[in-house]
């Protein structure tokens, strides 16, 4: 997991869309990993690895963000089959996916207990791209819809039933990893604001001896520090073999997006004008690392999932 997420700082810093695509083929094939029967792993996680097969999670609709209990896409059971039905919005990588790691419930009554999850080549009859999504930020996605979508009982990832827990272990280990995506970008903001402030003159003199510019540089790096310690520190808790790093997972991707939207919000502001111009690395992190605080758990999520963990610890 450090090694993920010292890939996805770096990739951050230098293009937040290199960043993308590269933790899509993370998130679209992790399920897989984690509980993929072996013949599974062998059609899928290959092509992943060498960029052959794009990897697609389906887990958000239309009326379904953060309430996963409420997901209306069904897979009913139908002989050796099962046959899904609904629509999936917000997915990255829609249309250009030669699978999809699909959440689906067995029974709604159930809620969360229901769901189950389904590995969906692109081309099964009955799975269509619906239409793309445009972005501020260049991002593959998109809404795909299930009409009648039969799959054999070989696609199902794991057990009926355990289709919530599947997506939670997900979303734990990749969540420290949006975090050092944040630190990526808050790190290259930071290397370009120093970049002006040194060279950028003003009533005589640079912007860095001025204060007030001191001030917001000291609360950048204070704020990245912060942020890169609770990121990898998650990353090491899991690597050292800890079973679940729930909270952890939650305290670097809340902290680190948060903390990089400031400063990057302060690169704008200290490179002013030249700031906010289309083609300006400041202009394209600030459009980018917004989606950061929203995707695999709100900030808002984040820290409901901090205190649920705290508030169940025996004291």
């Amino acid at each position: 997991l450090r090694s993920l997420c010292l890939i996805r700082e770096a990739l951050a810093g230098a293009s937040p869309l290199a960043d993308a695509l590269f933790a899509l083929q993370v998130l679209g094939s992790m399920p897989i990993a984690l509980v993929g029967s072996a013949e599974q792993r062998e059609r899928w996680l290959p092509g992943v690895a060498a960029g052959r097969a794009i990897a697609g999670f389906a887990m958000t609709e239309p009326e379904t963000g953060s309430d996963v209990g409420a997901i209306a896409t069904t897979a009913r059971r139908d002989g050796p089959d099962y046959v899904l039905d609904g629509l999936k919005s917000f997915i990255s990588n829609a249309g250009i996916a030669d699978f999809y790691c699909v959440f689906a419930s067995m029974n709604r009554t159930m809620g969360t207990r229901g769901l189950a999850c389904f590995v969906v080549p692109a081309k099964t009859p009955g799975l269509r791209f619906v239409a793309p999504f445009v972005l501020s930020e260049p991002h593959p996605l998109g809404e795909i819809a299930f009409e009648s979508c039969r799959i054999p009982a070989s696609a199902r990832l794991g057990e009926e039933g355990e289709g919530v827990k599947l997506g939670m272990r997900t979303l734990d280990l990749l969540r420290p990893t949006v975090a050092a995506a944040a630190c990526g970008m808050a790190a290259r903001a930071l290397g370009e604001a120093v970049a002006h402030a040194r060279s950028r003159r003003q009533f005589g003199s640079v912007l860095a001896d001025f204060q007030l510019i001191q001030a917001k540089i000291a609360r950048m790096a204070t704020d990245l520090a912060a942020a890169r310690l609770l990121t990898y520190r998650a990353a090491w808790e899991r690597d050292r073999g800890a079973q679940r790093v729930t909270q952890e997972s939650a305290m670097a991707k809340l902290f680190a997006t948060e903390a990089a939207q400031r400063i990057v919000d302060d690169a704008v502001q200290i490179l002013g004008g030249r700031g906010v111009l289309a083609h300006s690395m400041v202009d394209r992190l600030y459009r980018a690392v917004r989606g950061l605080r929203i995707y695999e758990g709100t900030s808002e999520i984040q820290q409901l999932v901090i205190a649920r963990e705290i508030l169940r610890q025996d004291h």
